[in-house]
Parts: structure tokens; sequence; C-alpha cells
């Protein structure tokens, strides 16, 4: 592989990005999730066992155990890790002095402190994608940062240490891991929508937050949703062995079929900053050859090629054939691929049954494990051969230091994603090493690898179900509550969320799934209302006024299950149709019995009124100011406005460090102030290494030489 410094940076500027948006985000919910009157208080899951500070600390590690120190509680202490976790995002993606080490061990060790307070609400795959992710760029991050013009080590390749393509690696394992997982899931579940190729019938319309392109998508012929469920299963079945391939244009298309598959779903669907994750994860695919390409190197004159290099050219381009045969032939022959030019369709079934597909799994599932051994032996011996070109002994033995720590590291994470990776296939599972099941089970409650499946089952076959919240004075009469992003009202358009996650809208969709009883945090969320308690109602109606009981709190609430579908086109403004199916949670009221048996049942009364912290606190009260000049503005609204900012910076750093054509000048005044050249400057020149493949530019020219 070609170098992977400018990939690196990428990777970096990415996890960044994708850490000012989950944090900032976040900071906008926390009142009303976690504060003291919000759904599930956080300072409940904070609570001394009378063990040892240390061992406190690693059992459930958080830095808010430290949040009394500061005179804070545990709702202001996750108030201010999330405002510095997004500030230290922002100084990241803009400055390349912030992307070191210490910096993303922190937002690591920030988020991950949330993660442990966070209850349901944070126990979403991406966000423990985000945390195994974040830990792997603590890795790539350099120790300190360095200047463009700064060097490797004399004889390092592609201007990077030996050590640091390992980690790097590592990503690309993820990204492996993440894809192959998600596709293999959809198989295993038995959902028969994904078995008979129309799951995408029906995702569009019931995936948890559409767009409005959601609804243009879902009218779409079914040969052709059918078709991209295949191509869905190619691109996360068959593609990601790729990512290993030693040619680099098989890279490169593994490469562009994910950001195809990506920047598609964020089209149609509100992800929050799922994909833009899994599109930084996407950055190991490249390197810096590919970055740099420019169409002038096309007219570069080539250098006569030995007959091992030609050879090697011919088989690599054979290989790259066989590859894109055997999968065009293999995509046709397992989905029975037939053209019908009459209807101009391409009708699609599966041809395999699930015992076969069973059986493949477990014959190619440990086969994939040893093709990251195989290819992370072969990073390992690459940076070795780095380190040997390594000249100077103080600088050899600080470089042997690196690679141990950094190589060491990549191993160890490598055997502790092995454990979660081999879910897919119980019979691997139980044959892996033991050894690895232990050191999972040490390092499990950190987040470093975890096992994904995303997508598993098709729900909503017979209709979105959807819960819609009553409110009412008297009992007789019922106002609906609409909340600003899940469907509700059916003349309301899909709304554009991302990168923002609404975490109760989410939570109510998986809620509707079942019965109220499989959420309790709905309980709870029943009793606020009923309290009238404003850091709830703001993440139903940011702009209060709009929520229907804002003067006075409702006497009773109820809620109701609907199913809901797409209006049909030519149907005037309609963007749903809806259909009432049973009642979600019986009508109640402040003291109801049913109420109470409830709370009780799940432990969500308000035993003990929380602990009174000083008013003159002055962290507090900056932490109160903040939140009263932010909460005006809706967090959607705020995030796209973090983006917009971010954009008009850069553009100003680009315009800042673009190079100035030089003005004309009489003659004899450029030469007035050039500086005289150096004795040795001839024989450097000599020393210089020659361009590939004998490209010159006119800056190169002999003709331009003074």
């Amino acid at each position: 592989m070609a170098g992977s410094r400018l990939p690196r940076q990428l990777f970096l500027q990415g996890v960044a990005a994708v850490f000012m948006f989950a944090f900032a985000s976040l900071y906008t919910q926390i009142p009303g999730l976690y504060g003291a009157e919000g759904i599930l208080p956080a300072r409940k899951t904070l609570r001394p066992q009378g063990k040892g500070r240390w061992q406190q600390l690693w059992e459930t590690p958080t830095l808010l155990w430290e949040a009394p120190q500061l005179g804070l509680d545990t709702t202001q202490g996750l108030e201010l890790l999330s405002l510095l976790g997004t500030l230290l995002a922002l100084g990241a993606l803009l400055l390349r002095q912030l992307r070191t080490l210490l910096v993303y061990l922190l937002l690591w060790a920030a988020y991950l402190s949330a993660y442990q307070v966070g209850q349901v609400f944070l126990y979403f795959q991406w966000d423990s994608l985000l945390l195994e992710t974040g830990f792997l760029a603590v890795l790539v991050a350099p120790l300190r940062p360095r200047h463009h013009h700064k060097q490797a080590p004399q004889g390092g390749l592609a201007g990077a240490l030996p050590h640091e393509d390992l980690p790097f690696w590592l990503v690309r394992w993820l990204l492996f891991r993440l894809m192959f997982a998600s596709g293999v899931v959809k198989l295993t579940s038995r959902c028969p929508a994904w078995w008979g190729l129309t799951a995408l019938t029906y995702h569009y319309e019931t995936q948890c937050l559409p767009t409005p392109a959601s609804w243009f998508t879902h009218h779409l012929p079914v040969w052709l949703h059918k078709l991209c469920v295949v191509a869905t299963f190619l691109i996360e079945i068959a593609v990601p062995p790729l990512f290993f391939a030693p040619v680099r244009r098989l890279r490169l298309a593994a490469f562009y079929s994910q950001v195809l598959l990506q920047v598609l779903i964020i089209i149609t669907g509100n992800y929050n900053f799922f994909n833009l994750l899994t599109l930084v994860l996407t950055t190991a695919l490249l390197d810096d050859g590919h970055l740099t390409a420019t169409p002038g190197n096309s007219h570069c004159k080539k250098t006569a090629s030995s007959w091992p290099r030609t050879l090697l050219a011919v088989l690599s381009l054979l290989l790259e054939f066989t590859i894109y045969g055997l999968l065009a032939y293999g995509t046709v022959h397992y989905f029975g691929l037939e053209v019908d030019w009459e209807q101009h369709a391409v009708h699609s079934r599966t041809t395999f049954t699930f015992h076969q597909f069973s059986q493949w799994l477990k014959m190619v599932t440990l086969p994939t494990m040893w093709l990251g051994v195989a290819s992370l032996t072969w990073e390992l011996l690459t940076a070795l051969w780095r380190w040997t070109q390594v000249r100077g002994w103080p600088r050899r033995l600080c470089t042997a230091v690196q690679l141990l720590i950094f190589g060491t590291a990549t191993v160890a994470l490598f055997v502790i994603s092995l454990v979660p990776y081999s879910y897919v296939e119980p019979s691997t599972h139980g044959r892996l090493w033991t050894g690895a099941h232990r050191l999972f089970g040490t390092v499990e409650h950190l987040q470093l690898a975890n096992s994904y499946g995303l997508f598993r089952r098709m729900t909503g076959l017979g209709g979105r179900p959807e819960v819609v919240l009553e409110g009412s004075y008297d009992g007789h009469r019922w106002v609906e509550i609409e909340f600003m992003y899940k469907p509700g009202n059916v003349s309301r358009p899909p709304p554009i969320v991302a990168p923002h996650q609404p975490r109760l809208d989410w939570q109510m969709w998986f809620a509707a799934l079942g019965p109220h009883s499989h959420s309790p945090w709905f309980t709870g969320l029943v009793l606020r209302l009923l309290q009238g308690k404003e850091p709830v109602i703001r993440l139903i109606q940011n702009d209060v006024t709009k929520y229907p009981f804002h003067k006075q709190p409702p006497t009773y609430l109820r809620a109701q299950r609907y199913k809901y579908w797409f209006s049909h086109p030519g149907e005037q403004s309609q963007w749903w149709r809806r259909q009432w199916v049973e009642e979600f949670f019986p009508p109640v009221s402040l003291g109801d019995p049913t109420l109470d048996m409830l709370l009780r049942q799940f432990g969500l009364q308000d035993k003990s009124p929380p602990r009174a912290r000083s008013s003159s606190n002055t962290l507090a009260q900056a932490l109160h100011w903040v939140r009263r000049q932010l909460s005006p503005l809706e967090p959607s609204t705020l995030l796209w406005g973090l983006l917009a900012a971010v954009g008009a910076i850069r553009v100003v750093q680009a315009l800042h460090s673009r190079p100035h054509s030089p003005r004309s000048s009489p003659p004899g005044k450029e030469e007035k102030h050039r500086p005289a050249p150096k004795k040795d400057s001839g024989a450097a020149t000599k020393r210089a290494a020659p361009a590939p493949d004998n490209c010159t530019s006119s800056s190169q020219s002999p003709g331009r030489k003074k």
C-alpha cells in the first residue's frame, strides 16, 4: 500500500466532527432526559457502594464521580462534559495541532462517562461504535503535533513512523466487522422481508425518522426495491473481504461501494451521526496516492518496467477480472436475476435456503478471522521492515519502543474484537481461544470492541406502529401531543434531523413495537408531563408555546397506538395515512393508583429529593447561563449552525493559506532580495530523490533552473 498520512488525517478530522455532533446533540437533551426533573434522572445511576475510589472508577468508568468535587451534581457534570467535549472536538476538527493522542483520549473518556449514566437513551449501536472508533483514534493520533514539513525518521516510508499504520489497520478491521455482520444478521434472523427481498418496500415507511426523500423512494417499483436489497447484500457481505485485497484498485472499488450505500441511507433516513461515522471508517481503504492524484499525472512518462513488475501487473489485472466476474456470477446465480425486456424490469429471488446459508457462514467465519490475521501479520512485517530502515541508534531505539507498544496494543485489540465478531456464528464463537474470551471479559465495560448488526429484522410489515400521546383536562375531550420529529400529524412532511439524534423520539419508535411495560421509561415520561416539567416538554416541542398544555399541565394523560402508512401519490396535502389500533397506555392522573403502581414497579418514584447545591458556585452559574442562551435554539438548527460555522472557518483557513501569486517586479529587484545559495546546494540537489515515473513538473524542468 502507498502511504496513509492523508487518510489518517482525514480519519482524525472525521472522528472529531462526529464527536462534536454527538456531544452537542446530547447536550441539548440532558435536562429533559437526565435532570432532576427529567425522565430518568442521572443521579440515580451513580451511588457509592462503599468501594474504593479506583475500584469504583474501574467498575463504572465515568468522570462524573468527580462532579461533587467541583460543586456540581451529576446532571451539571454531564452538561460540563458535553460542552467541553463539543469545544474540544471542534478544536480538533479545525486545528491540526489539537489532533493528538491526549485530545482524543479526553474525547473518548468524556463520551464513555456520559454512556455510563445514559441508560436506555444512550444504548444504541452507533454510541458503541463511536466509543470503539474513538479509542482507535487515540492510537492513530500522534503523541504530539507535527508540522507539515516534518519528515519521518530517515529511511521511513511515505513520511510515516514505522508503527503509524498499525492502529489505522484496526479501523479497516472495524469497518469489515461492522459491514459483514450487518449483512449476515439480516439472513440469520430469518426475517421474511429480507429473505423475500421485499425489505425495502417497507423500510422507508417504517424506519424511525424518515426524510422527505423516503416518501418518493417508497413509491419506486417493487422490482427496483428488490434489486436494491440484492445490492445491499452484495455490498455488505461479498464486498467487505476486498478491504484486505492486495490489489489497490479492488480496495478502492470496495471504498466507493460503501460510500454509495451510506450516502443513499443519509438521503433516505435520519440516522444521526451513524452514517457519517461509517464514512469516516472508510478512509482506512484509501491511501496518499489516491487522495493526491491529479489529472496531470496521467501524462507522465512511464519508465521501462522490469519483467517481474510487468508480470505482477498482469496477474493483478487477472485477479481483478476474476473477482469481478465471480461477484457478478454469484449475484446472478444466488439471487436469480432475470431481465424482463417486455416490462423493462429485472426480477430477482433468493435461490438458496437458510440451511445452506448457515453452512456457508459456518465455513467462512473462521477463514475471515484468518484473513484478518494474515493482513495484520503483513502490516506488522511492513512496520518491522520500515524500522530496519531507520538510521541512528538513538532514533532507532525510540522507534523500536513505539513499535513495541503500538504493535502490542494493535494485536491485543484485534484478539479482543474476535469475540464479539464471532457472535455471528455460534459454533465459531465456542471454538474461539479461551484467552480471547477472558481478555474481552476484562475490558468489555470499556466498549473497546462490540458486536454489530444493523436492521436485523424489518418491523411494521402490516403498517408502521406509532404511539400518540393525548392529554385532557376533563377526561372527555382529548388533545394530541405532537412531537417535533416523529410522525404524528398526517399533513406534516417528514423532517430532516441528522446529524442530531432526538433520543426520546427514537425510543418512542421502539416503544410502539411492544407493550408499554417493555419500556419502563415511558411511565416516567407520563409522570413528568402530568407534572408539567418544562425540560421534558422541550424534548417534545422546543418552542414551549407549541405544546398544547404549556399554560397548565393536563389533568389526564393517555397513549394510543396507531398504524401509519405513507400516503398514495395524488393525495393532496397529506404525507401519511393512519388507522387506530388499540390503547397503548391507560388514562391516568397524578395520584392515580395505576400510575403509582407502575412507578413503584419500575423504580421511578422520587424517594429522595436531589441534594441541594450551592447556588453561588461560579461554575454552576456559568453552566446555567450557557443553557439559558442556547435553549431557545432547536437542536437540529444548533447542529446545522455548528456545521455552517465549521464550513465558514475552513473556507477562511483555505483562503488564508492559499499561496499568493508574486507580483511583477523590475529586472534585478528579484535578484537583489534573493538569498545567496549555500555552498552545498548542488550536492543536496543531486541527493534529492527523483520524482516517480520520471514525472517532472514545470518547476522541476532543467530549462527553468536558475
